[in-house]
């Protein structure tokens, strides 16, 4: 299970800003000098558009260019990076974090939405490429996940609409409650196992059935 995986495994911090292409390169130098190989990379961080909502015609042009950079660019340099040496091996794992957002529009959010339909696309499109090496890359797509980042978000909706945050936390799925990151984390574990070595360029909703494909 996911709290034990820590237990077995040495574990390394390193700070990185993945805005910064500068940066990611030499994360990438300093994770090579620590370990021979990475088998599994899952692109998690990202950013939203609870800390700029506003419609196309009124957006940030910097947030913008900030957004898809880190949501999409950043997963496409570290997958770049590590995918030769999965490929030398015959084994490797990509899993990408995209969203529910990347299955639909997402109002005021738009570069939010756009960055992780393009996750979507990297996802599939490097999968095709790598299918017949031992590497998998797939991505999951949550919904309400219970983080900082979706609470500014639910609290941004609820001010939109006047009514209280815990109401908009009802209405989000139908299950009425968010999910909590360690059910993300569990399905992120199934997919870097050998039980999911058939599981190729999928993008697994996981938001309490609030959207269906």
């Amino acid at each position: 299970r996911c709290p034990d995986f820590g237990v077995h495994y040495k574990g390394v911090a390193l700070p990185v800003d993945l805005s910064d292409r500068e940066a990611i390169h030499a994360c990438v130098e300093r994770i090579a000098d620590l370990f021979p190989t990475v088998d599994i990379l899952v692109n998690n961080a990202g950013v939203g558009g609870a800390q700029n909502p506003n419609p196309v015609a009124q957006y940030d042009d910097d947030f913008w260019d900030m957004s898809l950079f880190v949501n999409l660019t950043a997963p496409y340099l570290l997958m770049k990076a590590f995918l030769p040496k999965m490929i030398e091996q015959n084994w490797g794992r990509i899993i990408n974090i995209a969203s529910t957002a990347a299955k639909r529009g997402s109002l005021n959010r738009s570069a939010y939405s756009v960055s992780k339909h393009g996750l979507v696309g990297l996802t599939r499109s490097a999968a095709l490429e790598v299918a017949t090496n031992g590497v998998t890359v797939n991505a999951i797509c949550p919904g309400p996940i219970r983080t900082a980042m979706l609470t500014r978000l639910l609290q941004y909706r609820a001010d939109l609409q006047g009514i209280t945050l815990e109401e908009v936390e009802r209405s989000v799925n139908p299950m009425k409650r968010l999910l909590e990151p360690e059910e993300v984390a569990e399905m992120a574990v199934y997919l870097a196992s050998e039980a999911a070595g058939s599981v190729i360029g999928q993008a697994l909703n996981i938001d309490g059935g609030n959207v269906m494909h």
